[in-house]
């Protein structure tokens, strides 16, 4: 399974949201949109969920961190932040859009340079 990106709260000993993902994709098909919640702290992590079939990421918790920290001016620098991450992310894994974002090779997009 992917290991990396997608990170959030869970107990020790159980799977990722980013390994559960495909999983949940496959069971449903196309009878329901998947939408991940939980876990997405970059626009790495946002392009990683679109690529494990997500149809839609979810940011409510950097959002009300955000919110909480500097208002609604935090709120602001807080999505051009993860949009800029997601920008920077979709165009080093070589996606032109995010419709395209299935096309990323997660194998290698996830690998951590040994030095």
């Amino acid at each position: 399974m992917v290991s990396g990106g997608i990170k959030g709260r869970q107990l020790a000993g159980s799977i990722t949201t980013a390994e559960a993902l495909p999983a949940v994709v496959t069971a449903v098909g196309a009878r329901v949109p998947v939408l991940v919640d939980g876990g997405i702290r970059t626009g790495e992590d946002v392009l990683r969920a679109l690529a494990l079939g997500a149809a839609a990421v979810l940011v409510g918790r950097p959002v009300a961190r955000a919110l909480r920290t500097g208002g609604a001016e935090g709120v602001r620098v807080a999505l051009d932040t993860l949009r800029a991450e997601l920008e920077l992310a979709m165009a080093l894994g070589g996606v032109p859009d995010l419709a395209a974002a299935t096309t990323l090779d997660l194998r290698h997009a996830t690998e951590t340079p040994r030095g």
